[in-house]
């Protein structure tokens, strides 16, 4: 203690601040950063989680490739979820937020029913969605029935179970709705001025100046959809047990690896496609950053 009370400020400082920090550090080794060089050393390894690992270098990453159907169908299953529901997530709320952003009576209240179901707990979320989409006794299918038609059978067939995630994931896009929301408000009214003097009709307006202005936007919506879709598991979980139900079709990437992992112990191997997923989800990230900056708009300059 005499020595520090002796040091000059700039010591004191840096061991206070690191004393302030210490429980902060503690935390983050402990929770993250061992266990992501443990999961990485796991899976060169055969390891069920209570006997000691055994190194068995990259069969595991080779096994999920060569002799492993499955895992090949949670990547096409995940990959088609993905590419399909991001798109319309980001035309859907855009289109959206243009209709709330527009000055109607009772805006506020339109704004707030679109937002409602992102709070909903996913749980309750899933459960509700399975009792509205039975294809017999669910109220979705009650028009087709009073029409006379065969409506579709949703999640208990394998060419509807997909589509029927892809309403649901649409349905709760009310945070997307909200940044477009706020980024829409950003647009300068100057802008619009300056084209209705050019003769600019509304779809003039819309492809040169809204969408060039809202770029950014859809830019984060993109990269944090790609990054949840990889990771789209809690929904599908519950409403099908895991089971991957109808034919494989809602066996999802995280819910193949968190089976690995949890039914089977194959620690090892789930660490082996946690780093796959890793991998994977880092690389197209990348491509939409370095893609970045051929569509995105920034008022300072290009995208870097």
């Amino acid at each position: 203690m005499a020595v520090l009370l002796n040091a000059s400020p700039r010591v004191r400082n840096t061991f206070y601040g690191v004393v302030f920090a210490l429980p902060w550090l503690i935390g983050i080794c402990a929770f993250w950063i061992y266990p992501t060089l443990a999961s990485a050393y796991y899976s060169f390894t055969e390891f069920n989680a209570v006997q000691t690992p055994r190194w068995v270098g990259l069969r595991n990453y080779v096994e999920l490739f060569t002799d492993d159907p499955e895992f090949i169908q949670a990547i096409w299953n995940t990959l088609y979820f993905a590419s399909v529901s991001i798109v319309l997530a980001i035309l859907f709320a855009f289109g959206l937020a243009m209709l709330l952003n527009a000055r109607v009576h009772f805006q506020t209240v339109y704004r707030t029913v679109y937002f409602l179901p992102t709070l909903v707990p996913e749980v309750a979320l899933a459960l509700v969605w399975v009792y509205l989409f039975t294809p017999i006794t669910g109220l979705v299918n009650l028009p087709f029935d009073w029409l006379g038609l065969r409506g579709p059978c949703w999640l208990t067939c394998p060419q509807w179970s997909i589509p029927t995630l892809i309403l649901l994931a649409l349905w709760i896009i009310g945070q997307q709705i909200i940044l477009y929301l706020a980024g829409l408000q950003d647009v300068p009214q100057e802008l619009y001025d300056a084209s209705e003097v050019d003769g600019a009709n509304f779809w003039h307006k819309l492809w040169n100046v809204t969408i060039p202005m809202m770029t950014p936007v859809i830019f984060f919506h993109l990269v944090t959809s790609v990054i949840g879709a990889m990771q789209f598991f809690a929904i599908p979980y519950v409403m099908t047990g895991g089971t991957g139900f109808p034919a494989g079709t809602t066996m999802f990437y995280s819910i193949y690896l968190y089976k690995n992992a949890f039914h089977y112990f194959s620690m090892g191997y789930a660490s082996a496609m946690a780093w796959l997923l890793f991998l994977i989800t880092l690389a197209i990230t990348l491509v939409i950053f370095r893609s970045a900056r051929l569509w995105v708009y920034y008022a300072g300059g290009e995208a870097k």
